[in-house]
């Protein structure tokens, strides 16, 4: 089965799979700090109403959408499983706390 890719980053995860580093996460972390600048200077710069500050800004808003695009199937993937793990265990405390109000 070939796996869907964006730009020839990974886009479908199991939750194993997403636990490991790999090169979307590598691209997160690069990405990351350069889209918070780029939103940063260029707000600062748009209050001051100039023209390249929108291109800043507007670059910065491009770099946050890719990375939502990188990162997020990975993050969905691990957080579903944190949550299937969290169901069973409050299926589990909430068996054993009906057994000792039974007692």
């Amino acid at each position: 089965m070939k796996s869907k890719r964006f730009f020839g980053l990974r886009r479908d995860w199991k939750a194993e799979e997403a636990e490991s580093w790999t090169k979307e996460d590598w691209v997160a972390i690069i990405i990351s700090p350069l889209a918070y600048a780029l939103l940063m200077v260029g707000l600062a710069l748009l209050i001051f109403l100039r023209l390249d500050g929108l291109i800043i800004f507007l670059l910065g808003v491009g770099a946050t959408i890719f990375l939502h695009l990188v990162i997020d199937p990975k993050l969905k993937a691990i957080s579903s499983e944190y949550e299937k793990k969290q169901r069973e265990y409050l299926n589990r405390l909430e068996l054993v706390v009906r057994w000792r109000e039974d007692e």
